[in-house]
């Protein structure tokens, strides 16, 4: 006689759970878009960050997101390229079809695989542990008692960070882009400079207006996921009101999401 209401129980709980966790990734992706529209608003209007105390702190983010992560990225960026221009040059050689190397190489490596690196990297290298930094900062203020306005939070922490994150990442993959370009011709071509104008023919075929632009959106759109995913995430406050400590996993996962979507999405701008 228990059976069916304790069946009913369960399936109560099981929906209840199933809604809250609806509602808390529901309201923790709002806030990301929230922020993110507020960071872009900001960033749109250089008065808010063009002088005084404000300029400093976005240098030194811009700085510190750039200049301490080039040597390392650059270095496996071009490691990274020449291993995978080898291996399409020696594949293309081997099936006799050598006149598609160039192409796939440019629509392979620089269009696709440099700038979701160099997003992944800045987020890994920076951004991420800026956020955890943050949300570290946030919790001990809090249990202090110290409270932070949104908007003074927005301006003096969040800000600074997200345009140094956004800068770090299209500065890396257009320096890596250029570099992976001259490897590619050294690789085919070899050092010398005969064959220049015919290799900036053909990649300039393979760069065709649309091409460029939804290529520049979707590095564009790589360093705001990278900057305010994980920033947006550190300044949101849990159930009980605080900031406690977020799972790493579950952050990184919820970036990743938001750059294989902006990914795929370039995908079908270029090929569909």
């Amino acid at each position: 006689m228990s059976g069916p209401p304790l069946v009913s129980t369960a399936l109560d709980r099981s929906l209840g759970g199933w809604g809250r966790r609806v509602r808390a990734s529901w309201a923790s992706w709002w806030h990301v878009l929230l922020l993110g529209a507020q960071v872009m608003v900001l960033a749109l209007a250089p008065s808010s960050y063009a002088q005084g105390a404000q300029r400093s702190a976005v240098l030194q983010q811009i700085y510190r997101a750039s200049t301490p992560l080039m040597p390392g990225f650059l270095t496996l960026s071009a490691l990274l390229s020449l291993v995978l221009i080898r291996i399409v040059v020696a594949t293309a050689y081997s099936y006799g079809l050598s006149q598609y190397a160039l192409e796939v190489l440019v629509r392979t490596l620089v269009l696709e695989i440099i700038p979701l690196y160099a997003a992944m990297f800045v987020a890994l290298r920076h951004t991420m542990p800026e956020a955890q930094r943050i949300r570290r900062r946030l919790s001990q203020q809090h249990r202090s008692g110290v409270q932070h306005e949104q908007q003074t939070l927005l301006r003096t922490e969040l800000l600074p960070r997200a345009l140094g994150g956004i800068f770090s990442v299209l500065l890396l993959a257009a320096v890596s882009c250029v570099i992976a370009l001259v490897l590619t011709y050294f690789n085919v071509y070899g050092f010398s400079h005969w064959a220049l104008p015919a290799y900036t023919l053909a990649v300039g075929q393979v760069f065709k207006p649309a091409v460029v632009l939804i290529f520049s959106l979707k590095t564009l759109f790589f360093s705001l996921s990278v900057a305010i995913v994980p920033l947006a995430a550190s300044a949101r406050r849990d159930e009980a009101g605080g900031f406690g400590r977020l799972s790493d996993i579950s952050e990184f996962a919820r970036l990743l999401s938001v750059l294989l979507l902006v990914e795929v999405t370039s995908l079908l701008g270029n090929y569909y």
